[in-house]
């Protein structure tokens, strides 16, 4: 096997997302070199492998990487999405991502590209090696190596489903939906979350009968009100965030916050009479809420633990099951919780989410800060890690750090500035000229609430059970 050495100022692990944010800004803020590896073939991560109809649940224009625009900006005309701002398909992501690297980063001539590779670290060694042509490279890195995979993204194609399945039934990924060419006698979705929200909205899309569905919800999840945060208008997403902490410091318990945040329509659910016990920053719309809602047949018994031919096992019971059913499985969580590290240690940066849900944004900012900054500690102290959500009261846990980290950077010229001209930035700038005294407004309600809001939250976090 033949072996080569090549030098590099950053060594980035992934091509996804976050590894594509955090690159475009090192190469227009710094003059560092770059190498980045990822084991996919083209630049996007997880989108590769991702459902044939999966958008983005969030505006394209805050998605992507600081220099380059998603989409064309405009808003949805039709379907349930429709008024709001445009959600990008996985086919434009993907393409997206493909023209940032071939049309941006690989012309300067800065970037070495290396897909369909697996990296390895022994001994503070960094190598690679080709899975297509078995060629191992040594790689010396003189400033950092960038590890994304802290995110860990997972997505029902790639995943080990958690359950076991008898033979003889079909159970899938939503990935093959497309490919049905026989209806089956009905179809059970497995997972609330994302996947678990799409697949059913496919099917009521196709013409699939809401009583042919059987929805199978471990848990009820909290989501988020898409209507809230739209690119073209940051006057929402501030007042969404005023409003928010006002509630959170009216509060007089954690079922009260929920019950503002709901009244507020901050926070949505499926069933106005179950508490939710999940929270993963989803996004739905009203329209898509009222298409759920039409699935009558929810079954909330917890987690699947086995599929027979006439009965689907749970940790709380069983129900019956019908061997001609299409099982849709949706349980791939897209993070997992991990041990915290620092963001910024030594000779490595893993890059994690600095603000509340917005991956990208975030990826940017750490590379800003890393570019911008002298120390460790500098440079940590300007990106707490804001918690990967699991539960409701993650929502508590996220808003205070998010919220520390906002006022760090305010008090710093650098940072404002940057943020300012920052595209990912959803509540930057004050948007149309008619909003801006809104906006003065809404932000002078922001520093008389958010004191008071994080005593608050502390209390309420602090009586809490962990």
């Amino acid at each position: 096997m033949d072996q080569r050495s090549i030098e590099t100022d950053y060594l980035v692990i992934g091509s996804g997302a976050v590894g594509m944010a955090f690159s475009d800004v090192i190469l227009n803020e710094t003059d560092a070199n770059i190498v980045i590896i990822d084991l996919h073939d083209r630049p996007g991560g997880h989108w590769n492998d991702a459902y044939p109809f999966v958008r983005l649940h969030q505006p394209s224009a805050n998605y992507g990487v600081n220099s380059r625009v998603l989409g064309r900006g405009t808003k949805d005309a039709t379907g349930l999405n429709a008024g709001l701002d445009e959600l990008a398909s996985g086919a434009e992501v993907l393409s997206y991502f493909e023209g940032v690297m071939q049309q941006q980063f690989l012309p300067t001539g800065r970037v070495a590209y290396h897909p369909k590779c697996r990296y390895e670290q022994q001994g503070g060694e960094h190598t690679f090696t080709s899975l297509v042509s078995g060629l191992r490279q040594r790689v010396n890195v003189r400033r950092k190596l960038v590890d994304t995979r802290y995110f860990d993204v997972q997505v029902p194609s790639t995943h080990q489903r958690p359950y076991e399945v008898a033979p003889g039934l079909r159970c899938v990924p939503l990935n093959d939906l497309p490919a049905i060419a026989q209806p089956p006698s009905g179809f059970v979705v497995i997972g609330a979350g994302k996947t678990g929200i799409d697949a059913c909205l496919w099917l009521l899309a196709h013409g699939v009968a809401p009583a042919d569905i059987r929805w199978i919800m471990p848990r009820d999840a909290w989501m988020l009100n898409r209507a809230q945060f739209q690119s073209t208008q940051p006057v929402l997403a501030m007042r969404s965030t005023v409003e928010q902490l006002e509630s959170a410091a009216a509060a007089a318990s954690l079922a009260d916050l929920f019950a503002r945040l709901e009244a507020g329509g901050h926070l949505l659910r499926l069933d106005p009479g179950v508490e939710p016990t999940l929270y993963r920053c989803a996004t739905v719309t009203h329209a898509e809420l009222e298409q759920l809602r039409r699935i009558r047949n929810v079954v909330r018994l917890g987690r699947v633990q086995s599929i027979e031919p006439a009965r689907i096992l749970f940790a709380r019971g069983s129900v019956p099951a019908d061997p001609g059913w299409l099982y849709v499985d949706c349980s791939a969580r897209a993070f997992r919780n991990r041990e915290v590290p620092p963001m910024f240690n030594g000779s490595t940066i893993m890059p994690q989410v600095v603000r509340t849900c917005t991956s990208t944004f975030s990826a940017a900012l750490v590379a800003h800060v890393e570019a911008a900054f002298g120390s460790d500690s500098e440079k940590n102290a300007m990106c707490a890690p804001v918690p990967l959500p699991e539960r409701p009261l993650d929502w508590l846990r996220m808003a205070l750090v998010a919220m520390a980290n906002q006022q760090r950077w305010a008090r710093d010229a650098g940072m404002r500035a940057w943020l300012a001209a920052s595209r990912l930035n959803h509540v930057g700038g004050d948007g149309a000229a008619a909003d801006a005294a809104e906006m003065q407004s809404l932000r002078q309600r922001y520093r008389d609430c958010a004191g008071p809001a994080m005593v608050r939250m502390n209390a309420l976090l602090a009586g809490s059970a962990t």
